[in-house]
């Protein structure tokens, strides 16, 4: 549904544009247009900031030619309303009550709903360095019936869950383990055997946040331990993929008492490790998506543009991670990849966007970790990997046909 609403806004947006101020539909103003998800409710449904790409070339405020094409655009059937931002965004809000009808009446015809697109429901997500608390059981409860609700409609769902298992708070851990307890590898494995390790865990994750606060030089070696962890081969990866394989397990049989379950995990080591996350920087660097700051307080960063009221991707995440740009609020630049080298939890993420929609020519393999039993239609631990040599889209082994391939009809993507 959210494609229809998309290719209706770029339509008018195009007409609207091209009456104005006589630019061809190949312009590239006009294809390269960008739709965003405003920040809050209140802002509206979907955003357009195509006023900035056109005010160098008409000499004009972004703010005018926001209220010059609000007023264009007239009555759209589906738009609630169309409001110009001050800050030049024309801010597009649905009439709600229509969708509903419309997505109902196409589930009630049986349209294409049981075609060969593939709708993905993301949920849970639940950093593997503590138990699981009744916020996360809350996400996860809406996304498991929102699943429910499209299969109801016919629709062929795939339900996954983001592991970020080389974030910080892994990391974190790790440092807790090796400089407040001096554990071995061994240690931590045989630890990693006891019935209450993810509580275990999330109290030296706050016993190391408070340590770091008593010395903030002690915040280096998290940075060592984000590195080792990346880089994979080594003690501090080694026990790091301990911490997240038995907490995830401990997770999913929570989650499994809730009737919980899902089709696919995908985990963050394996989009650095089959380098998704290589293939999609150089994209972005092509495309000058992002850029390599030599000035400020980000020089030697890869930073991405944030429009002026434009979204933030961590803004409302639970356990937010360390940002190099964490006490600038101003800052409109989103930090990529930090000058230390390290991939920001918004870098890693752009990688696994590109994989849902089959942009990166690359795809994950079924593996059954540490000898797990894997049972078709169960809760598991599938990590999923493909040679480097392996194109997108070629066959595959194991209980299930997973991930997005080229050729296979459209895809809807959902992040509950």
């Amino acid at each position: 549904m959210i494609l229809a609403i998309h290719q209706l806004v770029r339509s008018r947006m195009a007409e609207a544009v091209g009456h104005l101020y006589g630019l061809p539909a190949t312009d590239p103003v006009i294809v390269d247009m960008a739709l965003e998800a405003p920040p809050r409710r209140a802002l509206g449904d979907v955003a357009v900031p195509i006023a900035f790409a056109l005010a160098r070339r008409l000499k004009k405020a972004p703010r005018a030619i926001a209220q010059e094409l609000a007023t264009a655009l007239g009555t759209i059937e589906g738009i609630a309303r169309i409001d110009a931002a001050p800050n030049g965004y024309l801010n597009f809000f649905l009439d709600r009550a229509l969708w509903l009808r419309r997505w109902s009446a196409d589930a009630a015809a049986g349209s294409d709903m049981r075609g060969d697109g593939k709708t993905i429901v993301e949920h849970t997500a639940i950093n593997p360095n503590k138990a699981a608390h009744i916020g996360h059981l809350r996400n996860a409860a809406l996304g498991d019936a929102f699943g429910r609700l499209l299969r109801f409609q016919g629709r062929q769902v795939e339900i996954q869950n983001y592991i970020d298992d080389t974030g910080v708070q892994v990391a974190d851990v790790v440092v807790g383990f090796r400089e407040l307890e001096h554990r071995s590898v061994e240690d931590v494995r045989a630890l990693a055997e006891s019935p209450r390790f993810d509580y275990y865990c999330w109290d030296l994750y706050a016993k190391v946040t408070e340590w770091y606060e008593q010395d903030k030089a002690r915040l280096t070696l998290r940075t060592e331990a984000l590195h080792a962890i990346e880089h994979g081969g080594n003690d501090i990866a080694e026990v790091a993929g301990l911490i997240a394989d038995r907490i995830v397990r401990a997770h999913l049989e929570t989650m499994k008492r809730m009737n919980i379950r899902y089709d696919l995990l995908t985990w963050e080591g394996d989009i650095l490790r089959l380098h998704f996350w290589a293939h999609a920087f150089e994209f972005l660097k092509k495309t000058g998506a992002v850029f390599l700051q030599t000035e400020g307080k980000l020089a030697g960063c890869w930073v991405m543009r944030i429009g002026e009221g434009g979204p933030d991707a961590d803004a409302d995440k639970e356990d937010a991670e360390v940002r190099e740009d964490a006490e600038e609020p101003e800052a409109r630049e989103k930090v990529i990849v930090r000058s230390n080298g390290v991939v920001t939890y918004v870098g890693k993420d752009l990688a696994n966007q590109f994989w849902k929609f089959g942009l990166l020519g690359r795809d994950f393999r079924p593996q059954r970790p540490h000898g797990a039993a894997v049972r078709k239609g169960d809760t598991h631990l599938q990590r999923h990997r493909l040679p480097a040599d392996v194109p997108a889209g070629a066959p595959q082994s194991g209980p299930q046909s997973i991930g997005p391939r080229r050729g296979r009809g459209q895809l809807d993507s959902f992040l509950v």
